[in-house]
């Protein structure tokens, strides 16, 4: 009997690796998760162990999900900024720096307060790596260490290179900016288009596709496609994108081209998504009973900074209105709703910039499975909230890369991964939380103006 054909998707991320194998139709045959830890030696430190994470990681992800199938094609994916000094062999010679690394602040190039496309973190890593190693081969972000552990290509993708502007000017690398940081082009891996095939996985395996940023993976299977629609991915990072008819401007937040022709998305990156509320609600005691909808405190949900709108370091967690009457529930919610006023705080830039209607919320990640943070977010918008049946979002859409790669799709129909696009659930916001969260929300907004 022959085996099924599938192929592989895999996501490297900030506190794990995910894999998938998918058959043609989109139906997750085999999943696997190879869980690695967040370093932070120092308060101004966010690193992975290079070996550990990103070589390792993916290898051993993928031959847990292969076994038994026939796998044509396999793509990675992986968060952004990361960037790590390795050797001739793709072995670490310093520590794999990730988004939100004080090293990236350091001598970076950019403007405070410009467009977050205008400022570069990848400035201040390379300049950091080159100081920790300076007689490196490589200096690769996670992508192309992950493709060299698995082919021996170190190759990275134009969308995850586009994340490291200036460094990377649309096309190529940009040999002065990289030289003044104190680097040198060839230390950088070689570009190929997203969804390309830049090889095999060993001598006569399947094909291996260049790669793609986490959240564009996400992006081409979870069906946010409409204008109105807004993608949300509930993962370490919390991430958010209105999808819109004419590209806009908000101070502070990205506007890419959406997959989807015609369409662009406005939003961002938060550090408040499962990075933050696995914190805040680690020293909380269990507790039996719910929160009363008008007895919850106000989170500010930045223990390591914020990313959008403000692309500052230093701001830090604040827990106001708190009083005696607040439990641990009470304080878990708070957590919960913090993230979600993150998420119509994103929004409400959004409607003041453009008049597009925003009237449902495609929620991806693995925080879908977290009943509370998702009617959080229902409650703060007032937006219902559509759960993906695959919450392995970033991937599933590898998973699709990887079939392009392989030859088995159009390399000009990428955004048809939308048929694999599935809802495991709609969450509408609870009419008794409506109002006191608003309120609350109030409170939250008169906190950041300050």
């Amino acid at each position: 009997m022959s085996k099924v054909e599938v192929t592989v998707g895999i996501d490297i991320g900030t506190s794990s690796v995910k894999a998938l194998a998918v058959d043609a139709d989109g139906k997750v045959m085999a999943r696997a998760r190879v869980p690695h830890e967040v370093r932070i030696p120092s308060p101004e430190s966010f690193e992975h162990d290079v070996d550990i994470a990103w070589s390792a990681g993916p290898k051993t992800a993928l031959a847990q999900v292969s076994e038994n199938f026939s796998v044509k094609g396999v793509s990675v994916a992986a968060m952004v900024p990361s960037l790590a000094a390795v050797d001739s062999e793709g072995r670490a010679l310093s520590a794999g720096l990730l988004y939100g690394d004080e090293r990236g602040r350091t001598g970076g190039v950019g403007l405070a307060g410009a467009s977050p496309a205008e400022n570069s973190e990848l400035f201040g890593f390379v300049r950091a790596c080159v100081a920790d190693a300076p007689n490196a081969t490589g200096l690769w972000p996670a992508q192309a260490v992950a493709n060299y552990a698995l082919s021996k290509e170190a190759v990275l993708d134009t969308a995850t290179a586009s994340t490291a502007m200036p460094l990377f000017d649309g096309s190529k690398w940009d040999s002065a900016l990289i030289e003044s940081a104190g680097a040198r082009v060839e230390q950088f891996p070689s570009l190929a288009p997203t969804g390309a095939a830049i090889g095999r996985v060993g001598a006569d395996g399947p094909f291996l596709a260049s790669g793609c940023i986490d959240a564009f993976a996400e992006q081409l299977v979870a069906g946010a496609d409409g204008v109105g629609d807004v993608l949300v991915i509930l993962g370490t990072t919390l991430i958010v994108w209105a999808v819109v008819s004419d590209p806009i401007s908000v101070p502070g937040y990205w506007t890419i081209p959406h997959t989807a022709s015609g369409t662009f998305l406005v939003g961002g990156p938060s550090n408040a998504g499962g990075l933050f509320w696995n914190w805040a609600t680690s020293w909380l005691a269990e507790s039996n009973s719910g929160p009363l909808p008008d007895r919850v405190p106000v989170w500010e949900p930045y223990p390591r900074g914020e990313r959008t709108p403000f692309h500052d370091p230093h701001r830090r967690g604040v827990l106001f209105d708190l009083d005696l009457t607040h439990g641990p529930a009470a304080l878990r919610r708070a957590a919960f709703e913090a993230s979600g006023f993150v998420v119509r705080r994103v929004l409400d830039g959004v409607r003041q910039a453009s008049a597009a209607p925003l009237n449902r919320i495609v929620a991806t990640g693995g925080g879908t499975r977290v009943d509370e943070w998702v009617q959080a977010v229902a409650d703060a918008t007032a937006i219902p909230v559509d759960c993906v049946a695959v919450p392995e979002g970033g991937a599933l859409g590898s998973a699709w890369l990887a079939r392009i790669a392989a030859g088995l799709e159009d390399p000009h129909a990428m955004t048809e991964g939308r048929r694999w696009a599935r809802t495991g659930r709609r969450v509408e916001a609870d009419p008794k939380w409506i109002e006191p969260v608003a309120q609350r929300y109030d409170r939250f907004v008169s906190r950041f103006e300050q």
